[in-house]
């Protein structure tokens, strides 16, 4: 189900700046916004353009979905690998790719 009370929004965008360990000026430079800008938005009292969501939701490394409904994450750690994963270089990231695929195969 959507959400559609901006104040629920800006609770979940908070919710996970705050799992980032993010500070809001840090994820209004990322997204290309005015600090006080964010923090209305997280505050609930403005609007968004959905172009200024997708932007924060980049930077919080979260999906649309995850911020705009109430629905539970079909994989709570997927988000955590993704971050995780963000912070390696690209060589990193092939090697997490092939030790996974290792393990995998390892349960068949």
């Amino acid at each position: 189900m959507l959400i559609f009370d901006f104040r629920d929004i800006g609770n979940k965008l908070y919710a996970n700046r705050k799992r980032l360990g993010m500070t809001q000026a840090e994820v209004a430079e990322a997204a290309g916004l005015a600090d006080r800008t964010y923090a209305d938005i997280e505050r609930g009292t403005v609007n968004m353009r959905i172009e200024t969501l997708l932007r924060i939701c980049t930077v919080l490394h979260v999906t649309p979905d995850s911020i705009l409904t109430d629905q539970p994450d079909e994989h709570p750690m997927a988000e955590q690998i993704v971050e995780k994963l963000s912070l390696c270089s690209p060589e990193q990231q092939k090697t997490a790719l092939d030790l996974l695929d290792v393990y995998l195969n390892s349960l068949n």
